[in-house]
């Protein structure tokens, strides 16, 4: 079987497998979590004591009331998930399977965001628009990506699979798979392919980011002291070449240092 076959194949078994129902795409999200926090000890507490969880789950009932035209029951229940969780999921917003809002507060989802699978948001997120105009206005997150605390992903941008976003970014250009983003606007300071798991397990290395900022001034730094010791150096040389000058003519040597500014 060539290799166009085997990924006709595989996309027409793809298309043809049937959709999750609510019940299960809950069940993912509570499993996801032990994978996700090392603090949760089990399901029932998770289930009992996580905000996060709670949101997404109130979600997943509130964007079948949604889609199916039940707009006004699907906004109240929306707004009392906010109530109980400080999470702000519209319910028009498409999310992937075994998402994770990890410590849940202070994230805002808004209505056209799409996320991907297996996404992880921890608090202080927002997936924000720009624009008064309708249509696409909020980011797409595809598959794998980790959005540090406080981070801000704002338009119709994209945000490549199994990148980073470093805490408190702000981001406003879409970012290429395997990326690392971090800053205010946020810039790529690093790639790294095949990075997305270890152990069966998503990577939440996401803390592991390079500072640009503090490497730039080590740079500077260490610069300024070469060239501190190279003048140290040539003003030595200048001062012995002087004193050589002046005892072969057989005057008295100057007593003041020359000085090279």
């Amino acid at each position: 079987m060539t290799n166009q076959a085997t990924q006709a194949k595989a996309a027409t078994a793809a298309t043809s497998a049937p959709e999750p129902t609510r019940l299960q795409l809950i069940r993912e999200d509570l499993a996801c979590v032990a994978t996700r926090d090392p603090a949760a000890r089990g399901r029932f507490e998770t289930l009992l004591t996580y905000p996060g969880l709670h949101a997404v789950i109130w979600h997943r009932l509130a964007n079948w009331l949604w889609i199916n035209d039940h707009r006004f029951w699907a906004r109240l229940l929306s707004w009392f998930a906010r109530f109980l969780t400080n999470v702000d999921i519209h319910p028009g917003a498409t999310i992937g399977r075994r998402f994770f809002i990890d410590h849940g507060a202070g994230v805002v989802i808004g209505e056209t965001a799409v996320v991907g699978d297996d996404v992880t948001l921890y608090h202080g997120v927002t997936l924000g628009g720009v624009s008064w105009s309708p249509g696409k206005r909020h980011p797409t997150l595809e598959d794998e990506v980790i959005i540090g605390a406080g981070a801000k992903i704002l338009g119709p941008i994209t945000i490549g699979r199994n990148a980073r976003v470093g805490a408190n970014s702000v981001v406003i250009e879409s970012v290429m798979r395997d990326a690392t983003v971090v800053g205010i606007p946020a810039k790529i300071v690093h790639r790294d392919v095949g990075r997305c798991t270890f152990d069966g397990r998503i990577n939440l290395n996401h803390h592991l980011m390079p500072d640009p900022v503090g490497e730039a001034f080590s740079v500077l730094l260490d610069r300024v002291e070469f060239l501190e010791t190279r003048v140290s150096h040539l003003q030595r040389r200048l001062r012995e070449r002087q004193s050589t000058v002046t005892a072969a003519d057989g005057a008295a040597p100057k007593t003041e240092p020359v000085e090279i500014i």
